[in-house]
């Protein structure tokens, strides 16, 4: 076994702090799934279909929490979703689509955060166009100059 870094310094086995670092062959670690929590996991997989018939008895038996739990477990509460919704726009530039879905927004037409992704996909859409513009006009000066 190496003996501990003292100086501070980075060594094949031991990183700067003096503990053993990552991947180091000296001091693998704990193979997962190995420790207490496997452990206890282990325990109740062998009980688990009594557990289960407890939980489903004290459930049938009106314990809101056993009902909770069970409830939780087999039926996840849904999340909320949004429709889409079409909307026409303009063949205007970048900014008269985004005054457009700013009005269907007002107008009550779409919802805010469905009007929010659509002008986050403006800007981006807006970042592109410019991105390929820049890159057009410097190929173009490129070519003037003499430069590949």
């Amino acid at each position: 076994m190496t003996p501990p870094n003292k100086d501070g310094k980075k060594t094949a086995e031991r990183g700067p702090s003096g503990r053993f670092a990552k991947g180091n062959r000296a001091s693998p670690g704990r193979p997962a799934g190995r420790g207490k929590v496997a452990e206890l996991r282990d325990k109740l997989a062998q009980d688990l279909d009594q557990i289960i018939d407890v939980l489903r008895t004290q459930a049938l038996a009106g314990d809101p929490q056993a009902i909770r739990i069970l409830l939780d477990r087999v039926l996840p509460s849904l999340r909320p979703m949004e429709l889409p919704t079409p909307l026409d726009m303009p063949k205007g530039n970048l900014a008269q689509q985004a005054h457009a879905v700013v009005q269907a927004t007002a107008l009550g037409d779409i919802a805010p955060g469905q009007a929010a992704q659509i002008i986050a996909a403006l800007g981006g859409v807006a970042k592109i166009v410019e991105s390929t513009e820049l890159v057009a006009r410097i190929e173009v000066l490129e070519k003037k100059h003499g430069k590949s």
